[in-house]
This record gives C-alpha cells, sequence and structure tokens, in this order.
C-alpha cells in the first residue's frame, strides 16, 4: 500500500458517520444473546499489555452491547484481574494452557469454547495467543478474527492460521502491507488502532491524593517517561535469550541510553524555565522506575531537580487519571501516549527505531506532528512543540479531539463485521 493509497483508505474510513452506525441492526434474536470469547492479557509488567484487554473490553461493550464476554487471561495477576472484574463485572475471567499439539485440559476454556460464537484475539506486539487461535479452530468451525495487532512476520504455520480467520485487523498499515505480500486479501482485512486507545477506566481517588501530596496542579505539569532501546526482559524474568542476544541488547541501551534521554532532559529543563512548573517522571514499565534517577532526574540542574516528581509502577487506571489532569506527555514508549490521548491530553511520542512497527499507527492516525523520531530529532525541536501546545492548548486539544473521534468511528464500522460472524 502506497503513501496515497494508505492515506486514501485512511480517509474514507474515517469520513463515516456514527449515525450510520447507530442506525444498523445490532440485535439478535431475542431469545438468545451471542457470546464472545477474547484471548488478551499477555504480561503485566506494562501497563501497555494491561491497557489492552480493558481497552478492547470496552470496544465490545460499546459497540456490540448485546454480546456476553468471556476473557481468556493469558498472564494470571490478581492485582490486574481485580483491576478488570471491578471495571468489568459481566466479563467472566478464565484461564487455561495450550498445549503444542493445540490440545487443551481446562474445562472451563472448553466450556468457552461450546459457548462462544466467535473469539476475538487482541491487541499486541504479534499474533501473541497465536497456540489459542489454533486450539479454538481444533476444538470448532467456528469464525474467529485478529483485532488491532501488529504482523510484522508471517511463517508458513501461521500463514495456514491467518487464511481461516473471518477478520484480521492490524493496528497499523504497515503489517497490511506485510499481510498482502504474503498474499492476504479482502474486505476482511483492515486497520483498527490498538484498543488501548478506548481505554476508559480511571482511578481519580488514588491520583488525586498523589497530586496533592506531591503539589501538581491540574494542567500545570508534564508527565515524562523513560526507556531503553530494547526491553531488558532477561533482568527480570525468564526469557530463551542466547548469550548473542543478551549481549546485543546490553550493548545496544549502553551506547543509546544517554544520546536519547539527554534529548528529553532537554524539553524537560525548557519546560521549568519557561513555565516554571513541575515534571512528573514516571514509568510505563517496571524496570523503568530503577532508570528514571540515572537518565532523567540526576543530570538535571538543580533549579530544575527542584520541580521534580516521580512515581513508582501504578496500574493504567491511576495513570489514565494523572495523565488527564497533566498538560501534555513526553514518553519514549508507545502506549502511555495513547492512553494520554484518550483521555484528552496532548503526548509526544519520541520513537526509537526498535520499538518495532507498531509505531506506524501515529502516522496512520494523523499524529504525525507529535511523533519524533528519536535518530532525526534534538531536544530543540521537542522543546519547540512542546512550547507550541504550551502558547496554544485549544488548538492542540482541538486535534485530540478529533483523532479520538476518527477512531471511535473506525471501531465502530471494525465491529459491524463482528456483528454478522454472530
Amino acid at each position: 500500500m502506497n503513501s496515497h493509497s494508505r492515506r486514501t483508505f485512511l480517509r474514507n474510513s474515517c469520513l463515516a458517520s456514527i449515525s450510520f452506525f447507530i442506525t444498523q441492526s445490532c440485535k439478535q434474536s431475542p431469545d438468545r444473546n451471542p457470546t464472545i470469547l477474547v484471548i488478551s492479557g499477555w504480561q503485566d509488567v506494562n501497563i501497555g499489555d494491561i491497557a489492552h484487554t480493558p481497552g478492547l473490553l470496552h470496544v465490545l461493550e460499546t459497540f456490540i452491547p448485546e454480546a456476553n464476554i468471556i476473557l481468556w487471561k493469558k498472564s494470571k495477576n490478581e492485582k490486574v484481574e481485580a483491576l478488570i472484574a471491578h471495571n468489568f463485572p459481566k466479563v467472566k475471567i478464565i484461564h487455561g494452557d495450550v498445549d503444542e499439539q493445540y490440545n487443551v485440559d481446562s474445562s472451563e476454556v472448553l466450556d468457552a469454547f461450546k459457548t462462544a460464537d466467535l473469539m476475538v484475539h487482541g491487541s499486541g506486539p504479534y499474533v501473541v495467543g497465536r497456540s489459542n487461535l489454533e486450539a479454538w479452530a481444533k476444538y470448532s468451525s467456528k469464525p474467529f478474527g485478529i483485532f488491532g495487532t501488529t504482523i510484522a512476520s508471517i511463517d508458513n504455520e501461521l500463514l495456514s492460521l491467518l487464511r481461516k480467520a473471518s477478520f484480521i485487523y492490524t493496528r497499523e498499515t504497515k503489517s497490511l502491507d506485510i499481510l498482502k505480500e504474503k498474499g492476504l486479501s479482502g474486505d476482511h482485512l483492515s486497520f483498527a488502532p490498538d484498543a488501548t486507545f478506548y481505554l476508559n477506566i480511571k482511578n481519580d481517588k488514588l491520583a488525586e491524593t498523589f497530586l496533592k501530596a506531591n503539589d501538581l496542579k491540574e494542567k500545570e505539569f508534564i508527565c515524562a517517561i523513560p526507556r531503553l532501546r530494547y526491553t531488558p526482559y532477561h533482568k527480570f524474568g525468564e526469557t530463551n535469550w542466547t548469550e548473542e542476544r543478551i549481549d546485543k541488547v546490553e550493548s545496544t541501551n549502553q551506547r543509546y541510553k544517554e544520546i536519547d534521554h539527554v534529548k528529553m532532559r532537554e524539553a524537560i529543563i525548557s519546560w521549568v524555565r519557561d513555565t516554571g512548573n513541575k515534571v512528573l517522571i514516571c514509568p510505563e514499565m517496571t524496570y523503568e522506575v530503577d532508570i528514571m534517577d540515572e537518565l532523567l532526574i540526576d543530570p538535571l540542574p538543580e533549579d530544575v531537580k527542584s520541580k521534580v516528581v516521580k512515581h513508582g509502577y501504578w496500574m493504567p487506571d491511576e495513570a489514565a487519571s494523572i495523565y488527564q489532569k497533566s498538560f501534555a506527555l513526553l514518553s519514549f514508549e508507545c502506549h502511555s501516549p495513547i492512553i494520554s490521548l484518550v483521555n484528552g491530553t496532548p503526548a509526544f511520542y519520541l520513537r526509537q527505531p526498535e520499538d518495532t512497527i507498531k509505531g506506524q499507527m501515529y502516522y496512520d492516525l494523523g499524529l504525525e506532528d507529535w511523533v519524533f523520531e528519536i535518530d532525526d530529532t534534538d531536544g530543540k525541536e521537542i522543546s519547540s512543540a512542546l512550547q507550541n501546545i504550551w502558547q496554544d492548548p485549544i488548538k492542540a486539544k482541538s486535534a485530540v479531539q478529533q483523532s479520538n473521534k476518527n477512531i471511535k468511528e473506525i471501531y465502530a464500522r471494525s465491529c459491524l463485521r463482528l456483528q454478522r460472524l454472530i
């Protein structure tokens, strides 16, 4: 898909009025409500990965309100599941593993296979729940599909599975190009942004307590999030990485950590000295709590450092409430800007080239003015863009509102196919 075709495709996708979708019949027969089985929840050390799930649940509850939803959560975490249960009390959460032959020994999963009319793979960095979809296809002839996922590479086994899918919604258009190169085509392939763009959970009480304790006034502080070029999973979880892979991760992170973060620090310094306002340094992933002092706080001049507050690892509901209260967000991570935008706050994505093709979604949604390819950007450019928003916040707010409106229309259109399948 060339750039002109991509722009045309996105423009046509976003022009459809929401009123069209409201007039469509969304009711099943009076004696039967359909059931959707969602596979999601890949890991819980990243508020972005956590946010995929409630984002998709909100999409489905909004645009297919008649459906019952079962969440087959891949990871297990009591705190995260309590968060989901609190915000989505009607959603049943189940667990169960799949072996190499795609067999399932969980009775609750097998019962869900019998009950559900459709299986939906949630947003993620790739088809993380591939074995779960394979199990569904083995036990059932009912439809399944993928919603808001990056598919950067396709082997023969995945290709075979994708050929069976009733819909494939990728979270950026570069994945659509890859599907096309593999011979996949049809109107069941489309662009649907990462479901985090529809996250609706918040924790205003927890946020207000933190803001008050740290004298952070609404719309008078910015948030900033660090990130290494590669997430060092080998340091806080089990991996099958080779020594060669670990060496590459370590050497790349060491080489670029100061080169990258000095640019964010320049924007932080400019913000504090130009406005006199504070900065909240916060994490998207657990490990970032351990690097924020070294890379963002300690090197700051004393007059700026006195205006800096930091937050430990948190859940996406508290993050969403604090992002909503902030003036803007600067992030090397991809998903905190999404959580910020969906809550009406402008966000800059400082994109590192190692952070996969998922960043294309920002361009696909017309947010390119707030994406900074970090190798091609200096701190002055980031500072200048932040200053422009400070001087004209109404224009920035309007841009965020228009983006959120377009995304809502895409989700509504995307769910029409799902309704037809059930």
